[in-house]
């Protein structure tokens, strides 16, 4: 397969095309001034990353970004959504401001609106100023207050150009998989740690928003990451297991931001270890929203066992799977637009603002041939367009991501970019599906 079977046509006037990018993944954090982050010392723990790579140099975004603009503009792309370092901005996370990483941030933008590209920021994408993380991080209930600080700067620079912008990029991962799992930074498997991240995420979601507000910004909304859990068997018990994890994954932040209360299943094991008080952060955590950012990647099979709160671990699929071995489910990204319509967002826009996939891409006569990826695609824009026509207000699509890069505890070894990039010349070649997006998007 090596072109798509849609263009523009097939999807509504205005819908937006998109791709996707992080800061710590692409940029290079050992330059420009750049203060150390829980990322740099996490992977510099043995056993944590894959050979213990970090991303000082990563894809050096920082010094070849308008090379990879270019790259966005001539794919035909309308928007690109980026992140901003918070350790680049404040390299002690609060206080003293790095002139350097604002100015980056400020070239960035403008080169993106030369390129008729519409700028989509996200303030955190999951690398915490160490000197915060020192003081608890996000188990530290002023971090919404320190988060909400930088958001006024960084923003105050910035936030009169962005066309959309959300404050946490999958609260999921900065709260679950990097306090209970212990799978990304800091790399904690507590459950105390794990329900006051949850929640403390909440509350700077919410107080970033209020500041932005308080700047003038609109178009403001939030990211949140899906997995549609699928029950192991039939049993009652497989069953429930699947329940709580939809709870804990897919509707914790949800239910906090639009009802106001978190689901019961999982209020039961964290209630004990909630701050004080933390009833009352709901009026921040519900600060109104201009639309909702799904990010969909794949379903799980969940198994219940006889083990400690949460009593369930996943089990293999029978279907194809990618490089990160996840299964391809496209059906489980139209129920969550539907289900997140329905049961939380009402008329609010939604956008998928992460999909793709990580492929074993390789370099043969000069290309870099990757069917599978314009195949996974084809799927998921199909669910969209499945969900549009059942009443679901979806917006816009978002690819992840632009380049290859530095995937977290992965290292370099997992490829999502549709643009090829060799780690030690940094040269960027796109793929085949990068010219099959050029085809759909400029036919």
């Amino acid at each position: 397969m090596d072109k798509f079977n849609w263009t523009r046509t097939d999807f509504p006037e205005g819908f937006l095309f998109g791709t996707a990018t992080s800061s710590y993944q692409i940029e290079g954090h050992g330059f420009g001034g750049a203060g150390r982050t829980h990322w740099d010392d996490f992977a510099a723990t043995p056993g944590n990353v894959v050979r213990a790579e970090n991303g000082a140099r990563a894809c050096d975004h920082y010094h070849l970004y308008e090379q990879d603009l270019d790259l966005v503009e001539a794919a035909g792309f309308d928007a690109y959504r980026f992140s901003i370092s918070w350790a680049r901005v404040m390299p002690e996370g609060r206080g003293a401001i790095n002139q350097e990483g604002l100015d980056f941030y400020d070239r960035l933008t403008d080169a993106m609106l030369e390129r008729g590209l519409k700028p989509c920021a996200t303030l955190y994408h999951w690398e915490l100023p160490s000197p915060l993380a020192d003081l608890g991080g996000w188990r530290n209930g002023d971090i919404a207050h320190w988060f909400g600080d930088y958001t006024d700067v960084i923003m105050g620079k910035i936030g009169d150009r962005m066309h959309s912008t959300a404050p946490i990029n999958e609260p999921w991962c900065v709260g679950w998989l990097s306090h209970f799992l212990g799978a990304h930074a800091p790399g904690l498997r507590d459950i105390r740690a794990t329900a006051r991240a949850m929640h403390h995420v909440l509350l700077a979601h919410g107080t970033a928003t209020q500041r932005m507000r308080a700047l003038g910004m609109g178009n403001l909304g939030g990211v949140f990451n899906f997995e549609f859990p699928h029950p192991v068997d039939q049993s009652a018990k497989a069953i429930e297991a699947a329940a709580l994890y939809d709870e804990y994954y897919n509707q914790f932040f949800l239910s906090g931001i639009f009802h106001g209360t978190y689901p019961a299943r999982v209020l039961h094991a964290f209630e004990p270890h909630l701050p004080s008080g933390w009833q009352d952060d709901f009026k921040v955590i519900q600060s109104p929203l201009d639309w909702v950012g799904l990010n969909y990647y794949t379903c799980k099979r969940i198994a219940p066992n006889d083990g400690p709160w949460p009593g369930h671990h996943e089990a293999a699929g029978p279907l194809p799977k990618t490089q990160m071995g996840w299964e391809i489910y496209p059906e489980g990204l139209h129920h969550f637009l539907m289900r997140t319509q329905r049961d939380y967002t009402g008329d609010l826009p939604l956008l998928v603002t992460e999909n793709g996939m990580a492929n074993a891409d390789v370099i043969k006569d000069q290309a870099v041939h990757d069917p599978e990826r314009i195949a996974y695609v084809d799927l998921h824009l199909d669910a969209i367009r499945r969900a549009i026509a059942d009443g679901a207000p979806v917006k816009g699509y978002f690819l992840w991501s632009l380049l290859d890069n530095y995937e977290w505890a992965l290292g370099f070894e997992k490829r999502f970019g549709a643009v090829h990039v060799d780690f030690d010349t940094l040269i960027r070649r796109p793929k085949s599906s990068y010219f099959a997006l050029q085809s759909a998007l400029r036919r």
